[in-house]
Formats: structure tokens, C-alpha cells, sequence
């Protein structure tokens, strides 16, 4: 591992997050990273458990002196985002995380970094082995696959932590203090298809849409970047006329605005089918230039396929892509510039005869998000398309009267001399689970300054991470006493 990141200040917490990233942890393939958790917490003699779903809860007993605190759970998941870009040569499985310092920032080498939620694990790994920071008693909980379902959180049953305060680092800005979050819910549509034969006056070739930003399917989906799988589906339109549909296949994680799609299309007619590819490429080129200056959309020979779509199903599909919404849905008419509901068309898939797409639909509002759920459906179901949900998790609904935001509102401006943004965010947090059997527990969530979580892009700024870990060490200290 890159030397020159474990010489970066605060040692102990890059040198933690540094010893995280060699431990591969996909979300749903925690295995490893949960026994290197049972590992770390065991070699540091510190009492060590692990849940039925497989979160792990390390404790701590309070420094001299901070006896009479309220307990805290500190709290972040162990899972990552696996994302590569194409031309990256990656085993997520067998490799750990390849690091590089560009100025301020700590990045992967063509990867996610996994700062989200590394550096809040490799945090609370620092707090739990330090013998000269303060600190009242401390329940650490690590939890699984925040990225793809939450599950950790779901499945953490009442009983299991005592502490009254929850403090969660998956903030992703530093000058932010998250009181709420956004619920989530998973939508798969299917549908099959009768593959036809391919004719034999036909050349193939395969289209490719890359290049784009990407980035996280709550935090930037407000931002205009572009989606890989509508692009391509405006493509695939323009073009339909004089080219066949053989496969697609665009996207990745629900959680990712799609950077990637291609498609294997077939035509009788190379220089119509060139003349209208490229005039629709230039149009979007042209619309997206000041945002997605990297994208690249082009077209190679490549294997003629076997079967295509009928023009029947290859109509539908086009049309029923087109239709359902991606992007922001509703503004929150309460908080200023919130988001309050989106949708992503996260995967496109069609292949041999079956049709897959997936999306996550985010609101901070239940009602608003069953209310987008059945203006998907609707599409789909109009379309013959199979509908299902799942993966259904609640928000986390804003307290202003409470008293772990007052001390980090206090703490951040006597630090750092202004106040800092309090805000609920359109992204999903655990806070928003793990009250429904916790009621009582005081939750606040904070973190340092990482861009382009979920995407290649990822970076997180030392400066920020120096000036986090500061906050928190004071946070510490400024735990309330018991009541």
C-alpha cells in the first residue's frame, strides 16, 4: 500500500483506512471485512460481537474522568461501492484498493476509494485503539450493505446497543451536519421476449456511451449529470428505423448514475444508420458539453449476432425507457434545495431473450415515494412488463430540538468561527432504520469532504479529514452527562 498515504496526518486514521482498503468488502461479500473487524476488536481486548446478519459492535468503557457521559454508538458501514472504469485491469475479489495523492486529495487508481464510509470505519478503528484521546463509553457498531439494501441496519434487532446517542460518519461534506435523510426503494422490472433471427444482409456493430460523470444516485442526482442508459435509448430511437436492437447493456449498481452503456444493433444500411448516429451523438455532445466534457459516444464493427428484437418489442422497449422518469421528481417545498423525491434508471439489460431494467426511487417523503413507485409501475405494467419492489427503507425525519445537534452546532462554530449547514440530505442514511428500534437514541451524522462517491471519481480531501477528526475529537469531549 502506498506509503505516502500512511505518513498522511492523522496518522492513526489513514494508517486504519489504509489496512481497510486491502480487505476487499462488496457489498453483500462482507465475509472478510467482518473478520477483520472480530479481528482488530479481539487484538485490542475489547469485548467483540457479532449480529445474526452479521454487524459487528465493539465496546469501549469510558476514559478517566468521562464516566458520567451518555453512552454513544458510533457508527459507519463496512461495505463499499465496487466500480472500475473499462480500461481498468481490476479483481475487486482478490486485490485491495490502490492509492494515489493528487494535492489535496487521496484517490483510486482507476477504482472507487471507498472513502465512503472507509474513513468512518478507519475513525472510530482510531478512537477504539487510542489510550490518550477522551472519550465517554462507547458502543462502535459496523454494520453491511448500506450500498444495496441496508440490510445491516434492518436487521439490527432492539437490545443490541444501550447507548443513547448515535453519531454516524457518512457525511459527505464537512461543513454539513445531517438531522435526515431520505427513504429508498427498489423497483425490477422484467419482461421477455421472442428473439428473431438475424437477417443475413446485415452488418453489426456495437455502440458505446462513456465517459460521464456518474457519481451517487442521491447526492448528485440533482445535478444534471448525464445517464448512460437514457442516452443510449435516445440513440437507439433516432436510429431505430434503419437498425435492428440485438442486445443492451448499460449501468450497474442502483446506487450509481450509469456512466457506462453499450449496445449490439444490426442494419442493412451503414450509411444511413452512420449519418443518423452521428447527428443525435452531436446533439448530446452539444447538451452535455459543459458538464460531461469526457463523454465519448461511438460505434465499431463488431460479431454479427445471432437474434435481434422484433420491431414489435424493440418499439416498446424504446418507448417504455424513454417514459419512465429519471432524475429529480419533486423539490422539498420545506427545505431549500433539498430534493425531496428522484428516481435512477440504474440497469438496462437485454439479452437472450429477457429484458431487465432496475431502479432506485428515493423520497423523504413515504407517501411521495409510492407515489413515483406507481408512476413507474404504471409504465411498466402498461408495457406487459413483470413489476416488483423490494429493498424498502424509511426516512430518518429531521429533530431541530435535539441536543447532540446543539452541541455540534456549538462545537463546529467555536472551532471554526461560522456556523455550520444543518440539513437533511437526499441520500440514504441508516439513522432513519435504526431509529425505528431505537426510538429514543439521539442520531446526528457528519463526515469529511469526499467527491464522486460510487464512481471511479471518488476522492476525499486530507485537509477535510484533518479537519473532521479535530471536530470529532472535541465532540467527544462535549458528550453530554447523563441524565
Amino acid at each position: 500500500m502506498n506509503t505516502e498515504i500512511r505518513n498522511l496526518e492523522p496518522k492513526a486514521l489513514w494508517n486504519n483506512f489504509a489496512d481497510l482498503n486491502a480487505v476487499p468488502r462488496a457489498s453483500k461479500k462482507e465475509e472478510r471485512v467482518i473478520q477483520f473487524m472480530v479481528d482488530f476488536g479481539k487484538k485490542l481486548d475489547l469485548p467483540t460481537k457479532v449480529d445474526k446478519v452479521g454487524n459487528v459492535i465493539i465496546t469501549k468503557p469510558a476514559t478517566k474522568g468521562m464516566e458520567n457521559r451518555k453512552t454513544i454508538v458510533l457508527q459507519s458501514h463496512l461495505d463499499m461501492v465496487h466500480q472500475k472504469n473499462n480500461d481498468t485491469n481490476f479483481d475487486f475479489d482478490t486485490q485491495g484498493i490502490a492509492m494515489t495523492i493528487d494535492g489535496d486529495w487521496v484517490k483510486a487508481k482507476g477504482t472507487t476509494l471507498g472513502a465512503d464510509n472507509g474513513l468512518g470505519v478507519a475513525t472510530i478503528m482510531s478512537i477504539l485503539e487510542s489510550n490518550d484521546i477522551e472519550h465517554p463509553s462507547i458502543e462502535a457498531l459496523f454494520t453491511i450493505d448500506e450500498e444495496t439494501g441496508m440490510t445491516g441496519a434492518m436487521g439490527l434487532e432492539a437490545g443490541w446497543l444501550n447507548g443513547e446517542i448515535l453519531l454516524n460518519l457518512d457525511t459527505e461534506d464537512d461543513e454539513e451536519i445531517g438531522v435526515g435523510c431520505a427513504g429508498g426503494i427498489d423497483i425490477t422490472a422484467s419482461k421477455s421476449y421472442n428473439p428473431v433471427k438475424t437477417p443475413d444482409n446485415v452488418e453489426a456493430f456495437k455502440i458505446t456511451v462513456k465517459g460521464l460523470q456518474g457519481g451517487h444516485s442521491g447526492m448528485d442526482i440533482h445535478k444534471g449529470f448525464g445517464n448512460a442508459n437514457k442516452l443510449m435509448n435516445r440513440i437507439l430511437t433516432e436510429i431505430k428505423k434503419v437498425a435492428s436492437i440485438a442486445e443492451v447493456d448499460g449501468g450497474g449498481l442502483r446506487n450509481a448514475i450509469p456512466r457506462e452503456s453499450n449496445a449490439i444493433i444490426v442494419t442493412n444500411n451503414k450509411e444511413e444508420f452512420s449519418t443518423q448516429f452521428n447527428t443525435i451523438s452531436k446533439a448530446i455532445t452539444e447538451e452535455f458539453k459543459s458538464i460531461e466534457k469526457d463523454i465519448e459516444i461511438t460505434f465499431k464493427n463488431c460479431e454479427k449476432p445471432s437474434n435481434i428484437l422484433s420491431k414489435q418489442d424493440q418499439n416498446t422497449l424504446l418507448k417504455v425507457i424513454y417514459a419512465i422518469h429519471n432524475g429529480v421528481f419533486r423539490m422539498s417545498p420545506d427545505i431549500d434545495d433539498l430534493v425531496e423525491t428522484s428516481n435512477n434508471v440504474a440497469r438496462v439489460l437485454v439479452k437472450n431473450g429477457e429484458i431487465k431494467i432496475l431502479c432506485l426511487t428515493r423520497s423523504s417523503v413515504e407517501s411521495g415515494k409510492y407515489n413515483l413507485v406507481n408512476t413507474i409501475s404504471s409504465v411498466f405494467e402498461l408495457a406487459h412488463y413483470s413489476v416488483k419492489t423490494s429493498g424498502t427503507y424509511p426516512g430518518w425525519k429531521p429533530n431541530p430540538e435535539s441536543d447532540i445537534l446543539k452541541v455540534l452546532d456549538k462545537t463546529y462554530q467555536d472551532l471554526f468561527g461560522k456556523k455550520p449547514n444543518v440539513m437533511a440530505c437526499h441520500a440514504g442514511l441508516e439513522c432513519g432504520i435504526l431509529g425505528k428500534n431505537y426510538p429514543e437514541m439521539d442520531m446526528i451524522s457528519f463526515g469529511p469532504t469526499i467527491k464522486g462517491a460510487h464512481s471511479p471519481d471518488e476522492k476525499a480531501s486530507i485537509s477535510s479529514t484533518q479537519k473532521y477528526w479535530k471536530f470529532v475529537l472535541e465532540i467527544l469531549k462535549r458528550i453530554p452527562v447523563k441524565g
